[in-house]
């Protein structure tokens, strides 16, 4: 029989999958802001997949993502009041109303400064 010692936690603790999760953005007022979406009870929850494969099949392939850690994600959401993060969902509902159209599937890559002079 194992034996636990004190101090080892049993349970782990990380909340999200290792590796980086491929995370839903849309077009905000200065770059791309995380899209937020409703669980079926109607709670705020943020999403994330495992693969951009898992992405494309629940959002489709027009939808533009960027590669965030799980615990980057949250940081961005929790100031948001969105506290839960459900990682490939496996289904969703078309939007309430129309959203613009999205360019090409591509990872949003940081735009880097250039300084001159």
């Amino acid at each position: 029989m194992a034996e636990i010692q004190c101090g080892e936690d049993p349970e782990p603790s990380e909340r999200f999958p290792a590796g980086p999760l491929f995370v839903p953005v849309r077009p905000g007022p200065a770059r791309y802001v995380t899209r937020v979406f409703r669980t079926p009870l109607g709670d705020r929850t943020a999403v994330a997949f495992t693969s951009v494969d898992r992405l494309i099949a629940a959002l489709g392939p027009q939808q533009v993502w960027i590669r965030l850690a799980g615990p980057a994600l949250r940081a961005l959401t929790e100031p948001l009041g969105v506290t839960a993060v459900t990682v490939d969902p496996a289904f969703t509902a078309p939007s309430v109303r129309p959203s613009p159209p999205a360019p090409p599937v591509r990872p949003v890559l940081p735009a880097l400064a250039v300084r001159v002079g």
